[in-house]
């Protein structure tokens, strides 16, 4: 498929050398190609005087650390896997370089971006038409539950971007809507989940129609090494910008787990810490659909005031839901792993799993909704006996400590409100928690 694609690509020869971060970030460690440059400013990236514009516009005043890494790998057409935490800017560092790279004169569609999720490729548009505010780009998102006519009448008047899903774009690649032949850029945005069982032939399937020297890129905050080996088909000779495993876990994000025993003390523990604390937003993630509906049932029958989204729900339906998410007019959404990935609230601060995830890449994924772009968050895990063991192995995966949270001695639901119990002030995670309390990330009642 991309066997016609090496000729506009150097060499690039794998560097076991590691460069550090600058400015406060020296405790993630970045495994790059030996020809990757650290560019501090977008100012020396050689970018469109409208796109500057735009990126300063948006309240982008620095590259963060995968921005100075990729950017330029990106522009100068090379196939690129770029890795870094959630939150650091891995939606920015392709757009500026999607838009840095299209000409707005001609109205074919020359950028393509998958994602795996509705709400994600929805974001990405949001974020590629801010950032080319001043450069009249038209970009559409091409997804699933939203009306075919629509998307046709929008591909048909021509697109420079295409941000979507893989089934729907593979449907208007097919009806000839969506024409391929000007593609210049594939962008896999999430590539763990993107190139997973569930998304790998529809990927397949929409790369056989683009031209054998669309330059390809994929961004996630985890690879495992059967997706790096997995992009050998369709990638050439790629530059690498890559964290290290055990650098994953996410800065400044503090983790907790509550040992609940039994499945049925879940809820109990929740009502309490939900009555106890004032939360700024919060989102919690449950396994299930069906674990998603009764939670939030049970929650408004307690008289707690939640929001809900899964991917059965219309998606006008999660459209308003995330619309009233975002504007802060509900401020806890209880939700799947369909909100795990990419999904950008700034103001979010707590994340709590409900259940813990059944795949150890999405823990990351879940608890980088709090603490993004460098900001302060929290993470708490309810875990029953028989969970300990899921718990151990992403410690160990991550090489982190999840510290357990104080309890009432009686009873597993917490107390926060009786401080002076002398017993709890021995505990470091206690002292942890209320320096998060302290900051702002979480305030008591």
């Amino acid at each position: 498929m991309s066997a016609n694609r090496s000729e506009r690509t150097g060499s690039a020869k794998k560097n076991s050398a590691v460069n550090r971060l600058s400015d406060g970030e020296s405790a993630m460690l970045f495994e790059t190609s030996e020809d990757v440059k650290i560019i501090t400013s977008f100012d020396q990236m050689g970018l469109k005087e409208d796109l500057l514009r735009g990126i300063f516009a948006y309240n982008f005043e620095k590259p963060s650390a995968i921005q100075q890494r990729a950017i330029a790998p990106i522009l100068k057409g090379r196939d690129v896997i770029a890795q870094a935490q959630s939150g650091t800017g891995k939606t920015a560092t392709f757009s500026i370089s999607v838009l840095q790279t299209i000409d707005t004169t001609r109205r074919q569609t020359q950028a393509l971006i998958l994602s795996p999720t509705r709400e994600l490729a929805t974001q990405i548009q949001s974020v590629v038409l801010a950032l080319g505010d001043y450069m009249n780009v038209q970009c559409h998102a091409c997804i699933g539950g939203t009306s075919i006519g629509e998307d046709i009448r929008k591909l048909d008047h021509g697109q420079h971007v295409v941000s979507g899903t893989p089934g729907r774009v593979f449907d208007m690649i097919k009806r000839r809507n969506l024409q391929t032949r000007d593609i210049k850029m594939l962008i896999l945005d999430e590539a763990d989940e993107m190139l997973s069982k569930g998304f790998k032939e529809q990927i397949y399937d929409v790369y056989r129609y683009l031209p054998p020297s669309t330059q390809v890129v994929i961004l996630s905050a985890t690879l495992p090494h059967d997706v790096l080996d997995m992009t050998s088909k369709f990638m050439t000779d790629p530059v690498r910008v890559l964290v290290k495993r055990d650098e994953l876990t996410l800065e400044g994000i503090k983790q907790f787990f509550v040992a609940v025993e039994k499945e049925e003390w879940k809820f109990d523990t929740l009502c309490d810490l939900y009555d106890t604390l004032t939360i700024t937003q919060a989102v919690i993630f449950c396994n299930t659909r069906r674990k998603v509906d009764w939670l939030t049932e049970k929650m408004r029958e307690a008289n707690f005031t939640v929001a809900a989204m899964h991917g059965e729900m219309p998606q006008k339906e999660r459209d308003a839901i995330m619309q009233e998410f975002r504007s802060g007019a509900s401020r806890v959404l209880i939700t799947t792993d369909v909100w795990a990935r990419g999904i950008d609230v700034q103001q979010v601060s707590l994340v709590i799993n409900y259940d813990l995830p059944s795949n150890r890449e999405n823990y990351i994924h879940r608890i980088g909704r709090s603490g993004r772009f460098g900001r302060k968050g929290v993470a708490i895990n309810f875990v029953k006996n028989d969970d300990v063991n899921i718990l151990r192995d992403i410690e160990q995966y991550y090489s982190t400590q999840i510290d357990e949270m104080p309890m009432n001695g009686t009873y597993t639901c917490w107390s926060f409100k009786q401080y002076a119990i002398s017993s709890i002030l021995t505990c470091f995670a206690y002292y942890t928690f209320l320096n998060s309390v302290r900051s702002g990330l979480i305030f008591t009642t």
